[in-house]
């Protein structure tokens, strides 16, 4: 029998690093707006010190690449990473390959934060769109409250208590955000909108806004691979090893958590990411978290980015939604995940 590799290969990274590359040079080339293939390989490389290319680019045009498009494609590849990177780590925690990025509430809290100031908050001015800002709170307090009920019931936090808290906090939180869409009819079409999930930006300001936390996130989770191989054991048997399994899962599942809520406050609820991400890395490379993690949150860009470009083109001039192009695929990937694992148990 043939050991799994547990460190990364250079091969897989550079790899994982191409195909990023490759969806980050279509999401600039692809576009409502024809800017022309040579046109934007020339600004791009204008950019490059000590290289001087004409690019031919009107300053509209520029400004279009520079402002509106490059920094969709970076929010994307910030948000797909970072909900690809959770869904391992949760994967992880709970020794269950359906987990989610939105398992402890997270979806539920960010979705009432959101509704709560569609509906009321309308009056709302200032520098900061009050959306992001109620949904990343929203998520965190939906986390928070499943954690503390799944440590009340559960005393030392277990993986099962935790995730029969999340889903009994998800399902209280919705039953609010529902209550009030009920009490506010006008305001369905923008709450929807919203869930449905977008990568829509009006410059850098929202991937200036994600950036800081993406990084704390996806530091906590990097430096727990270890561990949580170490967990993939058991708790009893992690335990026998030294490993304070309830200082690891609350590590794990705050950074995640953390991530999470950033991603869903600047792009909406945009589903099947953090499983379909992981499980391909898995098939490819090995379960070893030190090698899931990294290539999770690289090639996670790489694949919203892409289904951005897919939302932005597919019914061009209109955009569809980007959380239904990852439903579109993440729901039968789910589906045969489902069918084929075993032992799901935490």
């Amino acid at each position: 029998m043939s050991l799994q590799p547990t460190r990364l290969r250079p091969v897989w990274l550079a790899g994982a690093l191409v195909v990023l590359a490759a969806a980050v040079l279509v999401g600039v080339l692809l576009g409502a707006a024809g800017l022309g293939w040579r046109g934007v390989l020339g600004e791009l490389a204008d950019r490059v010190p000590l290289v001087d290319v004409t690019s031919g680019l009107t300053d509209r045009q520029a400004t279009i690449l520079w402002e509106l498009r490059l920094p969709r494609v970076v929010l994307g590849a910030l948000v797909g990473g970072t909900l690809a990177i959770a869904g391992a780590a949760y994967q992880g925690v709970f020794r269950n390959p359906l987990a989610d990025p939105y398992l402890l509430g997270a979806a539920a809290g960010a979705g009432l934060g959101a509704t709560l100031v569609i509906a009321y908050g309308r009056a709302l001015t200032g520098p900061i769109d009050p959306v992001p800002v109620a949904a990343f709170g929203g998520a965190l307090a939906g986390v928070g409250l499943a954690y503390l009920v799944g440590r009340s019931v559960g005393g030392r936090s277990s993986a099962a208590s935790l995730v029969l808290a999340g889903v009994a906090v998800a399902a209280f939180l919705t039953a609010l955000q529902t209550f009030v869409q009920q009490r506010n009819s006008d305001t369905l079409r923008e709450v929807y909108t919203w869930i449905l999930g977008r990568l829509g930006t009006t410059g850098w300001s929202e991937v200036l806004l994600i950036a800081p936390y993406v990084a704390v996130s996806s530091a906590v989770i990097l430096v727990h691979g270890r561990l949580l191989d170490v967990l993939s054991v058991g708790d009893e048997e992690a335990g026998a090893l030294g490993v304070r399994t309830g200082r690891v899962r609350f590590w794990v599942v705050l950074g995640a958590s953390l991530g999470t809520a950033a991603a869903v406050a600047v792009s909406g609820l945009i589903g099947f990411v953090g499983i379909i991400v992981p499980h391909i890395v898995r098939m490819v490379a090995g379960s070893s978290y030190r090698i899931v993690l990294p290539l999770s949150f690289l090639l996670g860009a790489a694949f919203l980015v892409f289904a951005d470009v897919i939302a932005r083109t597919v019914a061009a001039p209109a955009e569809l939604p980007i959380g239904v192009v990852t439903a579109f695929f993440g729901a039968p990937f789910f589906a045969v995940v489902l069918r084929t694992s075993r032992g799901l148990g935490t």
